[in-house]
């Protein structure tokens, strides 16, 4: 079983409808009416935190769940915390500013190219190996 893996998922879940909900915060804030995604800075970045972690969220849950099941769950569980800590640093850093991103942009890309290349590797060794 991977309740490890599947708790850090509902975190990474709840993370990402955390920081949407900032963005319909961010609209009231700075007057940005739907559908408009553009106009005030301020909520240009909060908005970019949200789409930026929606376009990584299709990379690291596929490899978050091929490492659990390839490798090891509570390694799994333990680099999705990772992930979801350098999205947090990324939404406090780029906010801030654009160019405050990158520390936390930096860690969940990591945590994800862990994910996926041990998931990778443990894929390789299983075929090689049956």
């Amino acid at each position: 079983m991977f309740h490890l893996t599947a708790l850090v998922t509902c975190l990474a879940l709840l993370a990402y409808f955390l920081i949407s909900f900032q963005v319909g915060k961010a609209r009231a804030t700075y007057g940005v009416k739907a559908p408009a995604v553009s106009g005030n800075p301020d909520f240009e970045r909060i908005y970019r935190v949200q789409m930026n972690t929606l376009e990584w969220m299709p990379v690291f849950l596929p490899a978050l769940w091929l490492f659990a099941i390839y490798v090891s769950d509570a390694i799994a569980a333990a680099l999705g915390v990772v992930w979801i800590i350098g999205r947090i640093l990324y939404m406090v850093g780029y906010t801030k500013a654009a160019n405050k991103r990158g520390p936390g942009f930096g860690i969940q890309a990591g945590a994800t190219m862990i994910l996926w290349l041990g998931a990778t590797v443990g894929i390789l060794w299983r075929l090689i190996h049956a």
